[in-house]
């Protein structure tokens, strides 16, 4: 009986190390295949030479740092933010198909980004970062609050996911609206920014956001065991010794911040939150948070990596990140609503 379990704990460890080894691999390969391509191409002898050594011409060098790097790490931080938000409201509502995007999170966040860019606009030549972040963040707040007096209400979460929809159909709405009161001058780019893309990040909004996500990151990690405690069960989570009040007003916070960080410097992304998370758990074929946190974080990498590298080379005018995320996400939970329904029948 021992070596049985011995044996199933040896199979476990290897493909935990296979699905982390694959994200690394699949990572690095994303990494050296975006910067690679585009309407220049450079060799991967010239991108390590220009990385590394900071050597090569002068056009490939300007190339690779001012405009593909920061776009790529954009893509990787901002997407594993994304999916590691999604993984906070699943385990908040106790429900897979929860997201930032679905429950109007990010329309929230893309709704105050929007009024506070237009009305700061007409009286500061320049936004900072950290204003954006700001005005993210208290859109996302104010939309989970909406969805929580919902979900007073509300106790199935199939209709408590329909009112988040129509949260983020008004909120996009008015944010269109706000758009035409916009400069001539800014509102290709707030229209741009609206449907959702990494394109124009300067190494300025890296810094930023890299430094949110990051410490949002450690933290979540850090909190690993109470987010066990709780998916067992509130009952169980306070026999635990876990202040069940505290613990579900920081996973609101932590995901809203990280939410209405996405939001601010990459616009509403669709699906990621849900998908990513649901494909990490099927690969690992486990739920615990040690493990689904990290793996999330670099599946979301991953997948915005690969969709960005789709939106900008697919065709010839470079459609939104979020038109891919949908296209490649929405099947996933589409398959995920079947299996369900199927096993539960």
């Amino acid at each position: 009986m021992n070596q049985l379990s011995m044996s199933h704990s040896g199979v476990r460890r290897v493909r935990y190390g296979v699905v982390f080894a694959g994200l690394i691999a699949a990572l690095v390969l994303l990494v050296v295949w975006n910067i690679n391509t585009g309407s220049v191409h450079i060799s991967v002898g010239n991108i390590a030479r220009i990385i590394f050594l900071r050597q090569g011409e002068l056009s490939e060098v300007n190339i690779v740092w001012k405009l593909r790097l920061p776009r790529i790490i954009a893509a990787a931080v901002l997407g594993g933010g994304l999916a590691l938000s999604g993984f906070l409201m699943q385990t908040f509502f106790g429900n897979p198909i929860a997201g930032p995007f679905v429950l109007g999170i990010s329309s929230g966040s893309k709704l105050f980004v929007a009024i506070t860019m237009i009305v700061a606009l007409q009286y500061i030549p320049f936004i900072s970062s950290w204003m954006m972040v700001v005005a993210a963040f208290v859109g996302a707040l104010i939309a989970m609050g909406f969805v929580l007096l919902a979900a007073r209400s509300i106790r199935q979460m199939s209709m408590l996911l329909v009112a988040g929809i129509m949260i983020s159909y008004i909120c996009s709405a008015i944010t269109e609206f706000l758009i035409n009161f916009a400069k001539d001058s800014d509102i290709v780019n707030l229209h741009n920014w609206s449907q959702g893309s990494f394109s124009g990040t300067k190494w300025s909004d890296v810094y930023v956001f890299t430094a949110i996500i990051l410490v949002c990151l450690v933290a979540v990690f850090l909190m690993s065991k109470p987010i066990n405690a709780y998916q067992m069960g509130e009952a169980y989570a306070q026999s635990m010794g876990v202040n069940v009040k505290r613990f579900r007003v920081l996973l609101i916070l932590m995901s809203s911040l990280i939410a209405g960080c996405v939001t601010a410097f990459a616009g509403p992304i669709s699906f990621v939150g849900i998908a990513v998370p649901h494909l990490i758990k099927m690969l690992l074929k486990t739920a615990k948070p040690i493990l689904v946190i990290p793996a999330s974080f670099l599946g979301g990498a991953v997948f915005c990596l690969f969709c960005d590298y789709i939106a900008r080379m697919a065709f010839e005018n470079e459609l939104s990140i979020s038109t891919v995320t949908a296209l490649l996400g929405a099947p996933v939970v589409i398959a995920m609503l079947i299996r369900r329904h199927g096993s539960k029948a």
